[in-house]
């Protein structure tokens, strides 16, 4: 037939030819072939094949197939086999550049399923072989379409890398940032940390090249950039989870007029107590040791040594604590005063739980102050607040003085 003779038609139904055959070709992979496979995957223990065509790795390699096809019928082409050539090679190197990223995500996603992903996340790594990856393959496609060496490209780099160090000024940064996070351990996966500078206050959640994701308590999600970690401070809780240890520094206020030494009254009262019977035995004893030793004249109560309520109310303290299943005991653990205040005298309780949750252990120390409100009364001490209309009024009715709406 006489067109069959026109080269530009012919090259042009064989392309038709082949790009029909290709596309029945892909179609017969993507729908049987890769089915099969995955089925058969699926039979194996390991689950790195799951991954593998969870990313898409196989889809990706299928499209090589037409391709290659392409390329059994590019010699009989004759006035585009040239280009049609060149284009295959570019869609071959982009097929296997989109390959080869799945794959790194597939490593990613594969490393993430291990312990010591949440001690050294790598995403940040993997970005960076991915943008070595686009750059190198993008270089050697533009030096297709062009018709020149890819290393006249590349020798061309030195001309432009000051530009290019400004263009990738942060992704350089983020690189030796991440590298230096990683290398000495300052942030994992579901660490908690403080960057004030950010208002970012919660989990660690991602850590990628450019960014450290962080979900706060109110859920809200901050960005902090990743070299923003190596020049500014922040603060990880993790040793506090590790320590085994949360600590309570909580204080309770004291009017200071309530302060007294104990009378035999008071003495007995508190003897009764469990956890003060040791104490109040052996510092009676000490007390009217030294006393007879120095010749204290006892008439007086400002003469030598006696027991007051504020320092066994700080000896119960110690003994309650010491008892308390849920203080670890073997971290510092300490009932000190405070500066005396306008408001009082703080009462300083310095323990750690052994619950470092965050929910149980504010369970834990708001019982040990519930029951420090209502046992110091016992000590005949009084917790100081500044006085509620509620007090006022009481203290109109004890005096006799009526309460009620004024009138004119």
């Amino acid at each position: 037939m006489f067109f069959l003779e026109n080269p530009v038609v012919r090259d042009l139904l064989l392309l038709v030819f082949g790009l029909g055959l290709s596309a029945i070709a892909y179609y017969l992979v993507r729908t049987h072939v890769l089915k099969w496979l995955h089925r058969l995957l699926r039979k194996t223990p390991t689950k790195w094949d799951e991954f593998l065509f969870e990313q898409g790795v196989f889809n990706a390699a299928a499209l090589i197939i037409p391709a290659l096809i392409m390329f059994r019928v590019a010699p009989f082409l004759t006035v585009t086999q040239e280009g049609i050539t060149q284009l295959l090679k570019v869609a071959v190197i982009l097929a296997v550049a989109v390959a080869v990223d799945r794959l790194l995500r597939t490593g990613l996603a594969i490393y993430n399923t291990f312990p010591i992903a949440a001690r050294m996340p790598i995403k940040g790594f993997v970005q960076i072989l991915q943008i070595a990856l686009w750059a190198f393959a993008g270089t050697i496609t533009f030096s297709l379409l062009l018709g020149q060496s890819p290393w006249i490209f590349l020798s061309g780099l030195g001309a432009v890398s000051a530009v290019l160090l400004v263009v990738f000024q942060d992704t350089i940064l983020a690189f030796f940032a991440g590298l230096q996070l990683t290398i000495n351990d300052q942030v994992r996966v579901g660490d908690w940390i403080e960057v004030p500078k950010y208002n970012a206050d919660g989990t660690v959640v991602e850590v990628a090249l450019h960014y450290v994701k962080v979900r706060n308590w109110d859920r809200s999600i901050t960005t902090v950039p990743t070299h923003k970690l190596t020049g500014d401070s922040f603060v990880n809780w993790r040793g506090m989870f590790e320590g085994g240890g949360r600590r309570i520094k909580r204080s309770v206020l004291i009017d200071q007029t309530s302060v007294r030494f104990l009378d035999e009254e008071l003495l007995d009262r508190l003897s009764k107590i469990q956890l003060l019977q040791d104490y109040l035995a052996r510092k009676t004893v000490e007390i009217q040791e030294y006393n007879r030793l120095h010749n204290i004249d006892q008439s007086s109560l400002v003469n030598g040594r006696h027991l007051t309520n504020l320092g066994t109310f700080r000896a119960y303290l110690v003994a309650y604590l010491q008892s308390h299943p849920q203080i670890n005991q073997d971290l510092i653990m300490i009932v000190r005063q405070l500066p005396p205040t306008t408001n009082g005298l703080p009462m300083e309780i310095y323990a750690f739980t052994k619950d470092t949750g965050w929910v149980n252990h504010e369970g834990v120390a708001a019982d040990i102050f519930d029951h420090i409100l209502a046992i110091i009364p016992e000590f005949d001490l009084r917790v100081f607040q500044n006085p509620s209309g509620h007090d006022l009024a009481r203290a109109l009715e004890e005096r006799g003085i009526p309460i009620g709406l004024c009138e004119d």
